[in-house]
C-alpha cells in the first residue's frame, strides 16, 4: 500500500453511540448519514461541523482560561478581614506552608493541564487548517491523550474544592465562591465538550487527501 486507506472510501462508517459498524453503498466523498441498525441512532461519515464547533468551543474556553486565572476563585471572610485569592495565590500559600504535594497537585491540575489541554487541540485544528502533512500517528496519539486527559477533567474541580476546604479549615473563616470559580468551571467543561466534537478521522483524512 502506497498510502493510508480510509473507512469511507471503504463505504463503512462507525455508530458513535454503540460504536457498530455501517456498511454504506455510496462514494466516500458524499457527506451523507445513515440510521444505525442497532441502536437508531444518526450515523455520519464524518462529525458534522466538527472543526467549526471544536475552534467555537475552544476559542471560549481559551478565552475564559485568562478571568479563571486572573480573578478570585475564593473569597475569605474572618473577624480581621476580607481576602480575595487566585489560583495561583492559593498555590503560593500552600507553599509557603509546607504543603508542597498539595500545591503541586492543585498547580498541575488548575492551570498547567487546562493549558496543555487548549494548545494540544489549537495545534491540531491549526494543522488541519492549513494543511500540515507528516507525523498523523504522533498526531492521533496527541488527541487520544487529549481525550484522555479529558475524562479525569473533573480533577481540576476536585483540586480547587480541596483548596478552598483546605483554607476554610485552618482560617476558620467563611469561604464565598469568587468569579474566577465560575470561569475555571466553564474552562473544564468546554475543553471536555472540544474534544468531544472534534473528529479525529479528519487527522487521516488530510494525511490521504492532502
Amino acid at each position: 500500500m502506497t498510502r493510508f486507506v480510509t473507512g469511507r472510501e471503504l463505504g463503512l462508517m462507525v455508530c458513535t453511540r454503540c460504536r457498530a459498524t455501517v456498511r454504506a453503498a455510496v462514494r466516500a466523498t458524499e457527506p451523507v448519514s445513515y440510521g444505525c441498525p442497532r441502536c437508531g441512532a444518526r450515523v455520519h461519515s464524518r462529525k458534522p461541523e466538527s472543526l467549526a464547533t471544536t475552534a467555537a468551543l475552544l476559542a471560549t474556553a481559551a478565552l475564559l482560561y485568562i478571568p479563571a486565572n486572573l480573578l478570585p476563585v475564593m473569597q475569605t471572610r474572618s473577624f480581621m478581614d476580607i481576602e480575595d485569592d487566585t489560583i495561583l495565590s492559593g498555590v503560593l500559600t500552600l507553599i509557603q506552608e509546607g504543603e508542597w504535594p498539595l500545591a503541586l497537585l492543585v498547580f498541575v491540575a488548575s492551570i498547567v493541564v487546562p493549558l496543555l489541554k487548549i494548545v494540544a487541540l489549537g495545534w491540531l485544528l491549526l494543522s488541519l487548517h492549513r494543511g500540515w502533512r507528516g507525523h498523523v500517528h504522533a498526531k492521533s496519539k496527541l488527541f487520544r491523550l487529549v481525550e484522555y486527559i479529558g475524562r479525569w477533567s473533573m480533577l481540576d474541580v476536585f483540586a480547587i474544592s480541596l483548596l478552598v476546604a483546605l483554607v476554610q479549615i485552618r482560617s476558620l473563616a467563611t469561604i464565598h465562591v469568587g468569579l474566577g470559580a465560575l470561569a475555571f468551571g466553564a474552562v473544564v467543561v468546554l475543553t471536555m465538550l472540544a474534544a468531544q466534537s472534534f473528529d479525529e478521522r479528519l487527522i487521516w483524512d488530510a494525511e490521504t487527501h492532502g
